[in-house]
């Protein structure tokens, strides 16, 4: 079953594995899809795996469940930022994806900025706000239009863009519904891309478009208008470059096994890095699996690659 020839691992290798879904953050409703479609894939392939809903009861379900190993298909805070990971490395138990600290500074957007310009990579202009901010003085700094958002959230819950200094305020206190750090971010205008990542390699880049204002939740989930472009049109050349791109901003902040980077190309070519995702949605419409099925690779196939990444010793 499992045992094709570009797997080193039998199905007996990876013994139990438990399939956390669900949590406690916003994005609860996008995990459960992401891991019953990873728990079909695995029990497809002979996998011996096991959907743990993450609730309060955790640790309890997993220190008796005799697993042998976790595939993490939480979003959002809880399980993408460090926490569950640092959990699961008390219970010795290995998981997909980055460690402790590459989840928690990836999850953290201003950090993972601050980092990105330390290493010299390209990321625009931010600032974070809290209620003693000069919204006028923020605006003056940045310029307008500008991209509020909270700074540990995904899926652009609570995010809004900001045309006049007035509205600055109001988009902060609707991005503090989702968390109390808030950042403002200037505003790129260009075409979006997503570099999703797999071990050492980049997979086929993906442009993305939408007649929204920009790729919110709206766009990424409920949206028929939203076209996702792979092969995203670039040359060869260029999409090397991109990838290079991604690939060093995702090392930068320890980020390992897979994930996905974020970034707009403005009108003058410069590409600017946005966010990264260390672990992206695994529908069978999500974009990490449409980037695999460009680079031949079936869903099926995805999920048990990603599950090779807790073989590894994070440590």
């Amino acid at each position: 079953m499992v045992n094709d020839k570009e797997n080193p691992y039998k199905v007996n290798d990876y013994g139990k594995v438990a399939v956390m879904m669900g949590g406690l953050s916003a994005e609860r409703e996008i995990s459960l899809e992401s891991g019953q479609a990873v728990l079909a894939a695995l029990k497809r392939k002979g996998v011996n795996a096991h959907a743990v809903d993450v609730q309060h009861d955790v640790m309890t379900k997993l220190d008796s469940g005799n697993f042998d190993r976790v595939f993490i298909a939480l979003h959002g805070r809880g399980g993408e930022d460090g926490v569950i990971q640092g959990a699961l490395d008390t219970l010795r138990l290995p998981y997909t994806g980055s460690s402790v600290l590459g989840s928690a500074l990836a999850m953290d957007k201003c950090r993972s900025k601050r980092l990105w310009l330390n290493h010299g990579l390209p990321t625009p202009a931010f600032k974070e706000l809290d209620r003693c901010s000069d919204w006028k003085e923020v605006c003056d700094d940045l310029g307008l239009p500008l991209m509020v958002k909270p700074v540990r959230e995904g899926s652009s819950f609570g995010a809004s863009k900001v045309t006049r200094a007035i509205d600055l305020e109001q988009a902060w206190q609707k991005a503090t519904e989702f968390d109390q750090r808030v950042m403002a971010e200037c505003w790129i205008e260009g075409t979006e891309y997503t570099v999703p990542i797999l071990g050492e390699s980049v997979l086929p880049i993906i442009r993305l478009e939408t007649p929204r204002e920009f790729y919110d939740y709206q766009a990424k989930y409920v949206e028929e208008t939203t076209q996702y472009i792979c092969p995203c049109g670039l040359g060869v050349k260029r999409e090397k470059q991109l990838g290079i791109l991604a690939m060093n901003a995702f090392k930068a902040l320890g980020a390992s096994g897979w994930g996905r980077i974020d970034l707009i190309v403005d009108k003058e070519d410069q590409p600017w890095l946005l966010e990264a995702n260390t672990i992206p949605g695994m529908t069978s419409h999500s974009l990490v699996p449409m980037a695999a099925k460009q680079a031949g690779m079936t869903f099926d196939d995805l999920v048990i690659q990603i599950l090779n990444t807790s073989m590894i010793n994070k440590s």
